[in-house]
This record gives structure tokens, C-alpha cells and sequence, in this order.
């Protein structure tokens, strides 16, 4: 990500949160509160890193974090990997048109990327 889009994604409220090896930041993950729900972000690990249990780590800790009771992550559709992995974690994926109002409501996205992307939802009593 551009260090200009990361100002702004800052800007727009999205905490982000990040691990360390040897002192070089290797995994990043944003959270969101948008209204009434909390917005998992801009999860990224650096490729010699992926399956280490990085982005678990990262995750757990931002679900701990979250404040709402609905918990929203959207990603590319056909990123299966990154589907795949917030189904371990409890995730459900949402229906077309609950994805396409959801995306309308709490993310500012073009409507191409609408069209190809997935919501996963994890609905869970709040603290």
C-alpha cells in the first residue's frame, strides 16, 4: 500500500496493528469502527512469512479489540485463501445482496471491486 494510502486509511479511522521480526514489520492488519460495526482491514503478510501464524495472531488480537457485536471483513472473492481463513476463525460468508448493502454502507470501494468482492460476517455477543 502506498504510504499515501495508509495516511488516509489512518485518516478514515482504521487502526492498524503489526508484527515484527528482527526489527522489519512482516504482518499488518487494520480495524475499523464504522458505525455500528467493527471493519477487519487491510490484512497483509510478507510472503516468507505466511503460515506461521502470523495473521492468526493479528486477527485474535483485533477481535479482541472490537467493540460490536457484528464484525464484517471483506475481501477479493476469489482470494480463496483469504476466504478460507476467516472461515477457521468462525467467519460466515454473507449473501449477494447482504454483501452488496454492506459494502455500500461501511466501505467507500468503486463499483467494480463491489461486484468482486465477498463479506464474511462473525456475529458475536458484545463485551
Amino acid at each position: 500500500m502506498p504510504v499515501q494510502a495508509l495516511r488516509e486509511e489512518i485518516q478514515k479511522g482504521v487502526d492498524f496493528y503489526g508484527w515484527k521480526e528482527n526489527e522489519v514489520l512482516v504482518a499488518v492488519m487494520g480495524i475499523q469502527l464504522v458505525n455500528d460495526v467493527t471493519l477487519i482491514r487491510h490484512a497483509y503478510v510478507l510472503t516468507f512469512y505466511q503460515r506461521k501464524g502470523l495473521g492468526e495472531k493479528l486477527l485474535k488480537y483485533l477481535l479482541s479489540l472490537a467493540e460490536t457485536s457484528k464484525i464484517y471483513v471483506g475481501t477479493w472473492e476469489a482470494a480463496r485463501w483469504a476466504v478460507s481463513f476467516y472461515q477457521k476463525f468462525g467467519f460466515e460468508l454473507v449473501s449477494t445482496e447482504e454483501k452488496n448493502k454492506l459494502l455500500k454502507t461501511y466501505w467507500n470501494i468503486p463499483a467494480r471491486q463491489v461486484e468482486t468482492s465477498v463479506v464474511l460476517a462473525l456475529k458475536r455477543v458484545t463485551k
